[in-house]
């Protein structure tokens, strides 16, 4: 049976690649329109009639997907690389917020590290791999080219990611964060506004120019709480451009369109919260948290409003998918040397930013050196400014790079040195603030680690494939259900009690994922596991596009969610690595559909929330 079924599969997916003509996957003979909504940090279960009415009635009266996966590592970009292309990181490239490049980027100081949550960025991205990183054609662009208006408005970064080689503004409608703003020498930071777009806003009273996030985005420091306010300013803005002038063109134009919306909301409050300053209770369970959730279902709220009374609703298929969950920061360690000692703005006894950059370099005996300050040296009592860090005797030639994310971080290197690797291995191990180590297939099996190819992370993609995935431990305090209060520890700036995602804890891949619309079943609850590439394969399934794809890492069409669709069969399953010396394994449990693989959890049994202490080994490899 389970041969049949992945055989199925195989020819699914060939067929998918073919170009095959409309009326094969179209639901219809004349193209839904297609809203993709994204609550940024939402946890599936922090989802009810009080908190998100507007979510929890879209979900309850449409499709509820029960088993929701975020795409590992669970940050922003990884998953909205997903949900752009519908394949996995390993052919994206996406492999984190912040990710090893191996050229200089301009607009971050010359940094081989850079943070892409940035339009200028992703330009230069783009320029150093062939005008297109993602070596994947995007859901917006292939909408684009089939004669849909397509619009993507919302959060810097994964917002233009949807549509990110077109530039102009005169195709997709690009508004963000960085809309409007100029840097020094007075250029445009963000893609600009075509003439018909600026006479819009005009007459609809809108600015420009999208505002700053005020209170919102402040994120105090070790002494000083960070936000008590929601992202309300910013996201009203970005909802009254959608609700009233984006959505009222699209309908005048009388051709299908897609839409993007993009909420900062809750992500951004709940890391910024300053409800729990260096204490992981309430952490991301508090007021200003709650208020974020709220904030960005106001947004949905209003956009299903203006498609009501456009007359659009009928023929409008809506998908909800949170790009990630959300845990609260822990700072503490036992093992670690950072703690002993004194850096700047750090809690005596916490984890400084940079902490796992610092103890490799001294379990290596290697230089450290920032790729975000010009390569300058990191002396003691000091941490790199973004955490990343370059390890060797040479930064410009460096032996290993550390590039520092949140819940989890990657290790690349550059010269693939096989006897390095088991080195980084050991003093990894060592560490009690690790939990699941996943190596590069290429430098072999090491003892206590799991290949990234089982995490679907080794693929066709043209940026550095890391060497190494760091999972940081996590644990569960302050509540009943362990994924609506999982703490993690974190390599970030910010504080012990704010918010982080990142980690392979079923509190951070358990986003929330819901659907309404012509095109899907009403009061369907999907017990199959789906995740946010499968979001991103089934929105271009409905919207009837072909694409040819370079990589095969590729998600599933959600049928099961569609009237007369088919409901295939889940399995589940769990793969244990060898032990290490001092007995640790990474142990990964995960559900398969089809030839699918759904990674529910992964670290060291006991440090991870979701994994048992005892794990079972049948099927062990």
């Amino acid at each position: 049976m389970r041969r049949t079924i992945i055989l199925f599969s195989a020819g699914f997916l060939t067929l998918w690649g073919t170009g095959l003509p409309h009326e094969a996957f179209a639901q219809n003979n004349r193209p839904r329109n297609l809203i993709l909504f994204v609550p940024d940090g939402l946890r599936a279960l922090k989802v009810t009639a009080e908190t998100a009415p507007a979510m929890a009635a879209l979900r309850d009266k449409g499709v509820n997907f029960k088993n929701p996966h975020s795409l590992f590592p669970t940050f922003t970009m990884a998953n909205a690389s997903g949900m752009a292309t519908g394949h996995h990181l390993g052919d994206t490239g996406t492999f984190s917020n912040s990710i090893y490049t191996g050229h200089p980027v301009a607009v971050q100081n010359g940094t081989v590290v850079p943070f892409i949550e940035h339009d200028q960025v992703l330009r230069d991205v783009d320029e150093q791999f062939n005008g297109d990183y993602l070596n994947e054609e995007t859901l917006l662009k292939a909408a684009r080219d089939a004669g849909y208006s397509t619009a993507a408005i919302g959060k810097v970064g994964p917002t233009l990611l949807f549509d990110h080689t077109e530039r102009t503004g005169t195709g997709t409608i690009t508004i963000d964060d960085q809309t409007g703003a100029v840097d020094k020498s007075g250029a445009l930071i963000g893609i600009p506004l075509s003439d018909d777009m600026k006479a819009a806003l005009t007459t609809a009273g809108l600015p420009l120019v999208t505002p700053g996030r005020g209170d919102n985005g402040k994120a105090g420091d070790a002494a000083t709480p960070g936000t008590h306010a929601a992202n309300v300013k910013q996201q009203a803005f970005l909802a009254d451009v959608a609700a009233k002038v984006v959505l009222p063109m699209f309908k005048a134009r009388n051709k299908p369109f897609v839409l993007v919306f993009w909420s900062r909301d809750p992500d951004g409050t709940q890391h910024n919260q300053g409800d729990s300053l260096n204490s992981v209770v309430p952490g991301i369970n508090g007021p200003t948290s709650l208020a974020s959730i709220r904030n960005a279902d106001d947004n949905l709220a209003q956009l299903r409003k203006a498609l009501d009374d456009l007359g659009l609703a009928a023929t409008t298929n809506i998908m909800v998918s949170a790009d990630h969950g959300f845990s609260t920061i822990s700072k503490e360690s036992k093992t670690s040397s950072t703690v002993t000692e004194s850096y700047p703005d750090t809690p005596a006894g916490f984890l400084p930013l940079g902490f796992l950059a610092i103890d490799l370099a001294k379990a290596l005996g290697l230089p450290l050196f920032d790729p975000n300050d010009k390569n300058a040296a990191v002396g003691k009592g000091a941490y790199p400014k973004a955490g990343n860090g370059l390890l060797g005797k040479d930064p410009l030639k460096p032996d290993v790079v550390v590039a520092t994310n949140g819940g989890s971080d990657l290790i690349y290197l550059p010269k693939s040195d096989r006897r390095l690797a088991r080195r980084i291995v050991r003093a990894l191990l060592a560490q009690d603030y690790v939990s699941g180590i996943f190596v590069d297939n290429r430098l072999g099996r090491i003892p206590g680690t799991l290949p990234l190819s089982i995490l679907n992370l080794k693929g066709n993609a043209v940026t550095p494939h890391p060497a190494i995935v760091v999972n940081f431990r996590s644990y569960a305090s302050g509540c009943d259900e362990p994924t609506l209060c999982s703490v993690e520890i974190a390599d970030t700036v910010l504080r012990q009690g704010q918010g982080m995602h990142g980690s392979f804890s079923r509190g951070d891949t358990m986003n929330f994922m819901a659907a309404i619309g012509p095109d899907f079943k009403s009061g369907y609850a999907d017990e199959l596991p789906v995740s946010n590439a499968d979001v991103g394969i089934t929105a271009a399934h409905l919207l009837g596009l072909t694409r040819k794809p370079n990589g095969t890492l590729i998600g599933r069409v959600m049928t099961e969610t569609m009237p007369n669709g088919v409901t295939p069969k889940g399995f589940t399953g769990t793969i244990v690595s060898r032990p290490a010396a001092n007995g640790l394994r990474t142990v990964l449990q995960f559900q398969r559909v089809l030839d699918q693989r759904y990674f529910d959890v992964a670290g060291f049994p006991g440090r991870t929330v979701g994994l048992p202490a005892t794990a079972q080994t049948t099927g062990a490899r």
